[in-house]
């Protein structure tokens, strides 16, 4: 029997600087490198069916890193969306950006709400989903805002309030949660990353940075989840006389 690939994958990539300083370089080639990477995993997502794949692509917490390095990394994206554009569309992949986009550069907003227009249609394979400016604390005090808003307006009462309501108020409103999380580089934190939507993700953690992961550890992954019993709080013998 085939192993059941995730609907939704979420993946933190890190590792890029620490790359490029172990090889004597600027820590922006290891931004460049890590973006092929990115190209090769979303192009390997979209063959084999998975319908959502999450990039953590920059936190909220990146803004503090020196500011050439931010630059750069703008740059990078910018021009990542303009390379990107057309193999988007030929390929049927949507894209979808969450965080704090107003705190984007204006040529980097400017590029991103184009590619996501023009890629928002009917027939589309899979969505990628860029985490940008992204930190989900900041996302969440924000769904609670919004939903305090409601209930003084009037529109809804505090004791409606459910778990579906709430994450209707988060960026990934219309996603399904990950199924799995990828981390790359060895790091065992999750870094303000989705704490609501990955309560009940299985987590992949590999010593590989970023720029060296490609098509092969992605596979070795995704293998890794194929052999996880996902319970959600019950037994394994519920789970089998449940299948059964």
């Amino acid at each position: 029997m085939t192993a059941p690939l995730p609907r939704h994958v979420a993946i933190i990539m890190d590792g890029n600087g620490r790359w490029a300083q172990a090889r004597g370089l600027p820590r922006v080639h290891g931004h460049e490198q890590g973006a092929e990477s990115v190209r090769k995993v979303t192009r390997m997502a979209r063959k084999i069916g998975i319908e959502v794949l999450t990039m953590y692509s920059f936190s909220t917490e990146n803004w503090n890193r020196p500011r050439d390095e931010v630059a750069a990394l703008m740059k990078l994206l910018h021009r990542y969306l303009k390379d990107e554009r057309q193999e988007m569309l030929d390929k049927g992949i949507r894209l979808r950006a969450i965080g704090e986009l107003e705190r984007l550069p204006k040529f980097v907003r400017v590029a991103l709400d184009a590619v996501m227009k023009i890629t928002d249609r009917p027939g589309t394979q899979m969505t990628l989903n860029l985490a940008l400016s992204y930190g989900s604390r900041a996302e969440m005090l924000g769904a609670v805002q919004q939903l305090a808003q409601r209930v003084q307006r009037g529109e809804l009462s505090a004791s409606a309030i459910s778990e579906e309501i709430f994450a209707e108020h988060l960026h990934t409103s219309g996603l399904p949660d990950p199924d799995l999380l990828i981390r790359t580089s060895g790091e065992l934190r999750l870094s303000n990353f989705m704490l609501w939507q990955l309560a009940y993700t299985e987590i992949y953690v590999t010593d590989i940075a970023w720029p060296d992961f490609g098509e092969r550890e992605f596979r070795a992954a995704l293998d890794a989840y194929g052999l996880r019993q996902r319970r959600y709080g019950k037994t394994g013998d519920q789970i089998q006389a449940g299948s059964a």
